[in-house]
């Protein structure tokens, strides 16, 4: 099970938020690089940035995520407000190892094709669940699709996988939703990291039973609850 820590950016502060809820972020540094390099030290290898001001059409963070790609050795993915090819191509320009759609994933197929075509292995798409349907646009919205449509129209595609988040769990250490995940496993073929409710080891391996490849990490981090040398081994 490869754990990847998160990093969501909102105002150049790393913060969190508890069911995507911008209006009570809790801020948990201003020195967002300062938390990129104790995730490097502590034995990370991936790491996952998100722009929450690009997500929701706010601005932008892109400076910093920016020092971030190219400060350490750390395979980066890029989240948030990524909705152009030419901001695909920045970033895979930029140095980062994946580029996370969203929005785009959900309501331009024709863009996400192209982007994964031009990218091979370097995209990943964003399944952020709200009651069954996507959300979009920083979760600020939900669209008429479910789920096993999108994962069967973006198995066609030459992805790096798919990021299930569930938002209702997301930011409240009140555990993963795995019913959620083996639905979203065996709809698809493509590699699944999985987000939301995590807090314990125990949380860990379940998402790896559940099939996860991949499990992105936040508040169980910032809070404590999980011990950088519990996952990353040093």
């Amino acid at each position: 099970m490869v754990v990847i820590p998160a990093i969501d950016l909102f105002g150049g502060r790393c913060v969190r938020l508890v069911k995507g809820d911008y209006q009570k972020p809790t801020v948990y540094s201003d020195e967002p690089l300062d938390v990129v390099d104790e995730f490097a030290r502590a034995g990370a290898e991936q790491l996952h940035v998100v722009d929450l001001d690009a997500a929701r059409g706010t601005g932008d963070n892109k400076a910093v995520i920016e020092s971030i790609v190219s400060r350490h050795d750390l395979k980066v993915q890029v989240a948030g407000g990524i909705r152009t090819g030419e901001a695909v191509d920045h970033w895979i320009g930029a140095g980062a190892h994946a580029v996370v759609m969203g929005t785009a994933a959900v309501r331009d197929p024709r863009l996400l094709e192209r982007c994964a075509r031009r990218h091979p292995a370097r995209i990943l798409t964003a399944l952020d669940v709200r009651d069954e349907k996507a959300a979009v646009s920083g979760w600020t919205e939900t669209e008429p699709v479910m789920m096993g449509s999108l994962l069967s129209r973006w198995d066609r595609l030459p992805l790096a996988g798919v990021i299930l988040t569930c938002i209702d769990r997301d930011g409240t250490l009140t555990g993963p939703d795995l019913v959620m995940l083996a639905r979203a496993r065996s709809m698809t073929g493509l590699p699944v990291q999985y987000s939301g409710g995590v807090s314990s080891l125990e949380d860990i391996a379940k998402v790896a039973s559940a099939g996860a490849q991949a499990v992105i990490l936040g508040k169980a981090l910032y809070e404590g609850r999980i011990a950088l040398d519990q996952v990353f081994g040093k």
